[in-house]
């Protein structure tokens, strides 16, 4: 249903050094630019960066992406935890959602919960 999602950004250096890093373990990297904005994906260019404007507050948002195996997800969270960011959830099951859910959840720069998950046993 969606063909791509745009997030504003308080700080493009940090926020594009954060992706770069943790959606390399997922096959996915930066794939276009449109003046300031920087598009990622691993065939397109599903997700979208761009300067903030600094009128309105920011919200969080819940962003997760689909990693192949749970060894990706691994590398998600690792990726992560170099780049410095807060970790929510280290890497698990969460049967609460289904029997194979097996996911992890950090912080970005701009405080978004980001999360990477597999659905394979």
């Amino acid at each position: 249903m969606l063909d791509h999602l745009a997030l504003q950004v308080r700080d493009m250096a940090a926020s594009t050094a954060f992706y770069d890093a943790v959606l390399a373990p997922l096959g996915g990297g930066r794939k276009k630019q449109f003046g300031q904005n920087i598009g990622y994906g691993t065939t397109g260019h599903a997700l979208w960066l761009g300067p903030a404007d600094g009128s309105a507050p920011a919200r969080e948002l819940h962003l997760a992406f689909a990693a192949a195996d749970r060894a990706a997800v691994d590398a998600f969270h690792a990726a992560a935890v170099a780049a410095g960011a807060e970790i929510l959830h280290a890497p698990r099951l969460w049967p609460e959602y289904h029997a194979a859910y097996y996911g992890t959840f950090v912080r970005d720069p701009d405080g978004n919960n980001v999360e990477a998950v597999c659905h394979q046993p």
